[in-house]
């Protein structure tokens, strides 16, 4: 593989390890066929899935579907009845000391240029994130999203010099060891979270003075609410759009489907960005928040979201709010029947072993949560040249698009903590001159052009919650505020084959069938199974391919910060190179002459599609 420039770092990263092939048996013309023929009709039948995807948003046309902010009359009762697994946690709520630890740590890796876009994988395309991330967790573990495997930079939660491992300053490890702290607390608040908890206030004595501060921006608000768009930092975004979309390639992609324990899949990815709308029919769309779906005229007055004022409703009270006379509701369009049966298909293919050589069946959130990474973002509209607009329900700018967060346990809860700020420097922004100067978070259900949408502005220091199921039956997007914005993600990953242990457990269990003469050095072979060939080829691609060359690719440009996944990771391509070893000792065994026939065929098979596979992987990551 060619060296790669690295991505913000400025470097130039060279694999230290072979990308030559080694020489294969004559491929057999009969099954080249058959697999060529494989290949060809799983692109037709995802060509046919985008091609549905296309017919159904031309169903939808221009209209744009409803939404609801805090200012709209219905809101507090859309939340209470379709996104219940939505909990805000304010941000005079939380201890004072804890704010100012965990922004003086989001500061400090920012300025130590921790922060780096990712080079990602949609669609066999590489695409930059428009939003900066580094990975925080437990020792050893990764995170993997859309292709690339993000190592975590250690809590730091021990002391470095009875642990005997010094791999970072102190000032970053302060830094790692604050969100430790903040991570903490999530898995205790999160846990404590009762049946029913939506909205976590200040105390009495800290909303009047809050009230005080903030003056009259609530009028402001309320006036400018008409157009409120929603947004949060979480990060996953859906799969660019077809090759019809504006939208596409520009859009920052956090995850174009859910994997290992979320449902929500690729196609479900594809549609959601997938739009034919254009920026300019967003723009210029003038449909409003409707209480379609939510009981019309409720008599929830939405005093209940601490800071902002309901609108006040000019005409007939009957009329649904935002559509005019003469347009159809949405909740009349007859698609629901089409998409719920696209989502049903894309549960069948949820599962998936992230390039781990038996994946593991799904596991289930049970017990007390426990946070092990955080996915840290940050972003500044400001230094964007171009940001989307959200197509389906007119919500603004958008920073992270539709998506299902990835890669997470099963109905696990995600805790997102959000700060503004207007420079490095930390100064925090308040107030706004209306609901889009802020950060917002915008939720939907998925599949779902019936329900309105939910829109919820984050005022620096505010926090949320995504309980229960709401990840994988709901869909979230981050849309963007007038100032710069970090965002600390606290996930519960799914990690059966995603740390070190895990692989480096696997590595043994494929070497344990490598013997090393103690006198010559010679290597030589203890079984010659096809079912042992075949699992320890498996074993040599995951190291490979979902290990080494994904840290080789971008994951060592933090090593500059932090040293921890060094020696790993020269470990990793030692035992590499001893299945190298195995292999070529593999295929001598399939080339003697004086081998049994059928024995030499199974084995001959087994070890041509290993070597095809790694083929063809080595060749996607030449052309990266």
């Amino acid at each position: 593989m060619a060296p790669l420039a690295d991505c913000g770092a400025g470097e130039a990263v060279s694999p230290p390890y072979p990308t030559i092939l080694p020489p294969q048996p004559q491929i057999d013309q009969a099954r080249l066929l058959v697999m060529l023929y494989y290949m060809a009709s799983q692109a037709q039948a995802a060509e046919g899935e985008r091609e549905k995807r296309r017919r159904l948003l031309q169903e939808l046309g221009d209209q744009k579907i409803p939404f609801l902010g805090p200012s709209d009359r219905g809101f507090q009762q859309l939340w209470d009845s379709s996104y219940s697994g939505l909990v805000l946690r304010k941000s005079c709520s939380l201890p004072p000391e804890l704010h100012g630890r965990v922004q003086a740590a989001l500061l400090t890796l920012r300025k130590k240029g921790c922060l780096l876009r990712d080079l990602v994988r949609v669609r066999d395309r590489d695409v930059f994130t428009t939003v900066s991330r580094a990975l925080l967790g437990e020792p050893g573990h990764t995170y993997r999203y859309l292709d690339t495997r993000l190592f975590a930079i250690p809590w730091h939660s021990e002391d470095t010099e009875v642990k005997g491992q010094n791999c970072c300053d102190p000032d970053l490890r302060a830094a790692c060891k604050a969100l430790w702290e903040l991570n903490t607390f999530f898995c205790t608040d999160v846990s404590q979270l009762k049946e029913g908890d939506r909205l976590t206030q200040c105390t009495k004595g800290e909303a009047e003075t809050k009230q005080v501060e903030e003056g009259d921006t609530e009028s402001k608000h309320s006036e400018d609410s008409k157009n409120s768009e929603g947004g949060d930092s979480e990060s996953r975004q859906s799969e660019e759009g077809d090759t019809e979309s504006k939208h596409s390639e520009e859009w920052d992609i956090e995850s174009k489907h859910s994997e290992e324990g979320c449902s929500g899949s690729k196609r479900e990815g594809e549609w959601e960005t997938g739009s034919k709308h254009s920026s300019e029919e967003a723009e210029s769309s003038q449909v409003k928040p409707s209480e379609t779906g939510v009981a019309a005229g409720s008599e929830h007055s939405e005093g209940k979201y601490p800071g902002w004022s309901p609108k006040t409703t000019v005409g007939p009270e009957t009329e649904p709010m935002g559509l005019g006379t003469q347009e159809k509701p949405v909740a009349q369009l007859t698609h629901r029947h089409s998409l719920s049966d696209h989502h049903t298909e894309d549960k069948e293919e949820q599962a998936s072993g992230q390039g781990c050589s038996q994946p593991s069946p799904p596991q289930v959130c049970t017990g007390p949560v426990k946070f092990n990474v955080t996915l840290l973002n940050y972003m500044d509209p400001a230094a964007m040249s171009q940001l989307k607009e959200e197509p389906y329900y007119g919500m603004g700018k958008m920073a992270v698009g539709w998506h299902h967060d990835e890669n997470l346990i099963t109905h696990s809860p995600v805790a997102v903590y959000s700060y503004s700020c207007h420079d490095d420097k930390g100064e925090s922004s308040e107030g706004g001159s209306g609901e889009n100067a802020f950060w917002r978070i915008g939720l939907k259900v998925a599949w779902d052009i019936h329900t309105p949408g939910l829109m919820l502005p984050l005022e620096s220091g505010d926090c949320y919650y995504m309980r229960d199921d709401l990840n994988s039956t709901h869909q979230h997007c981050v849309l963007a505020g007038d100032i710069a914005r970090f965002s600390s993600t606290h996930r519960v990953a799914e990690c059966s084959s995603g740390t070190l242990t895990y692989i480096q457990s696997q590595c043994q269990k494929a070497l344990s069938n490598l013997h090393t003469d103690p006198e010559t050095g010679s290597h030589s072979l203890l079984a010659l199974q096809p079912r042992t060939l075949q699992h320890c080829e498996e074993i040599h691609n995951e190291v490979e391919f979902e290990w080494l060359r994904q840290y080789w690719f971008q994951g060592q440009r933090y090593a500059r910060f932090c040293s921890w996944w060094t020696r790993p990771m020269e470990q990793l391509e030692k035992d590499w190179r001893l299945m190298e070893t195995m292999t070529m000792l593999f295929l001598a065994t399939v080339e003697e002459e004086g081998q049994a026939g059928e024995g030499r065929r199974e084995l001959a098979e087994t070890l041509l599609s290993a070597l095809i596979d790694r083929h063809q992987q080595r060749q996607t990551w030449r052309d990266r």
